[in-house]
């Protein structure tokens, strides 16, 4: 998992949305209480937001170079599909910087 240490080299910010107490949001909220911690501490700069309000569908989204954002539908995804969306938004990014 060594793309996770590269996540601030191709994204100028990554955001996660998602309701505080839906069973929709459960698995995006549980993905980032597990990995916020690392994701941060391997890009300590990069600013990863999570937005939380009542009714809102779980999204995952990434902001590129010129304001070019991404954004992926998280509900129904297990931790692993998420975490290998934000692995395809970071090979995104890095698509872009060619």
């Amino acid at each position: 998992m060594a793309w996770r240490g590269n996540i601030s080299k191709y994204l100028k910010e990554l955001r996660f949305l998602m309701c505080q107490t839906s069973p929709a949001s459960s698995t995006a909220r549980a993905f980032v209480e597990k990995n916020y911690k690392e994701l941060k501490t391997l890009n300590p700069k990069l600013p990863i937001l999570i937005r939380e309000c009542s009714g809102t569908e779980p999204q995952l989204w990434a902001r590129y170079d010129m304001g070019v954002e991404k954004g992926i539908k998280l509900e129904g995804l297990t931790e692993e599909q998420i975490s290998k969306a934000l692995q395809d938004l970071v090979k995104a990014g890095e698509s872009l910087k060619r």
